[in-house]
């Protein structure tokens, strides 16, 4: 993939990023084949920017922000943080960068401790990673729960106390307790009601904007992701298909997988008539077997002989806009 920004913009790159997973099976648990979760994914994200990333379910995604943070260890490939190699780095030597890299999870409620008070929740990597100590911990907590909209009083209770959006300001001031650069944030909005939505988004820009902080957005709700993100990276099967500026990408969908996700996003009509609905046939390949040559063929209505012989090098067709697609000139 090409240089979206100069180098000195870079706060994190992937490169060939691989990720496969054994399948196992019989009595002695032989390996039969592997489910290509990733399979040579690229992307930079640049420095004080939202970079979306969006897909149908089991396309990868979730898998690609926990094995950037080495939640998960990858099979291959390049994860760079401001210059620095993390992809064979030990446990040991990673915790430094645990302070700069954090995760806000999907689901509000099992990523908490149910045994622990949210005090304890927000204290804790402080007490990891010795930022600070003794009373000053405490005047720490209260800090963090005053910047994500919560009360001090919150501090001694439990999170089954809280509602499912106070139990996510909960989860993104644990994030911020590390004062981290990047923030891989999974689908933080997807298990709350839209109003709350609303809200969580609107905090997590304002902090941006106040921390500097780099957001990796993982989302498969397209409004959303075409509100918060500067730039958004389409995946499908474990490869990304697509990867432009947000009012690009929106506006001017080149890879026809993209055409048919921008297409079921509902939106109001007045008068008129009606945008065309892509309606995507059969279901989504299976990772452990996909389709020879672009793993898109078996859904997509341009598909050609040699869509099916080869896979499309993710190319460049105008200034950061890049596709993975024969077709994409065409």
């Amino acid at each position: 993939m090409g240089n979206f920004n100069d180098d000195d913009k870079v706060l994190l790159e992937v490169r060939n990023l691989k990720q496969y997973f054994p399948v196992k099976s019989g009595l002695i648990q032989k390996t039969t084949g592997y489910v290509r979760a990733l399979d040579d994914v690229s992307f930079k994200v640049n420095k004080k920017e939202t970079f979306g990333l969006v897909g149908e379910s089991g396309c990868g995604k979730s898998t690609t922000g926990k094995t950037l943070l080495k939640l998960i260890e990858p099979t291959a490939g390049e994860i760079i943080y401001q210059g620095k190699h993390l992809e064979n780095l030990s446990v040991k030597e990673m915790r430094p960068f645990r302070r700069e890299m954090q995760i806000i999870f999907q689901d509000p409620f099992s990523s908490l401790n149910p045994r622990m008070v949210v005090n304890d929740i927000i204290a804790e990597p402080l007490r990891i990673h010795k930022l600070v100590e003794g009373a000053n911990i405490q005047k720490r907590v209260y800090e963090l729960l005053d910047t994500v909209g919560l009360n001090r009083k919150h501090a001694k209770r439990y999170p089954h106390e809280f509602s499912g959006g106070q139990r996510q300001r909960i989860g993104i001031a644990r994030a911020l307790a590390v004062e981290p650069k990047l923030i891989v944030c999974d689908e933080p909005v997807s298990a709350l009601d839209v109003s709350i939505q609303a809200q969580v988004i609107n905090l997590l820009e304002d902090l941006q904007e106040h921390l500097g902080l780099s957001y990796i957005f993982i989302a498969h709700d397209l409004s959303v992701v075409k509100h918060i993100s500067d730039r958004v990276a389409v995946m499908y099967l474990g490869k990304i298909v697509e990867v432009a500026d947000v009012n690009e990408l929106y506006k001017n969908p080149r890879h026809p997988y993209t055409q048919a996700l921008l297409s079921a996003i509902p939106e109001p009509q007045v008068s008129g008539d009606k945008p065309e609905r892509i309606l995507l046939q059969g279901d989504v390949p299976s990772p452990i077997k996909p389709p020879k040559g672009c793993h898109f063929n078996t859904r997509c209505r341009y598909a050609e002989q040699r869509c099916k012989e080869a896979y499309p090098p993710l190319q460049q067709i105008n200034d950061e806009h890049f596709v993975a697609c024969f077709l994409a000139n065409s």
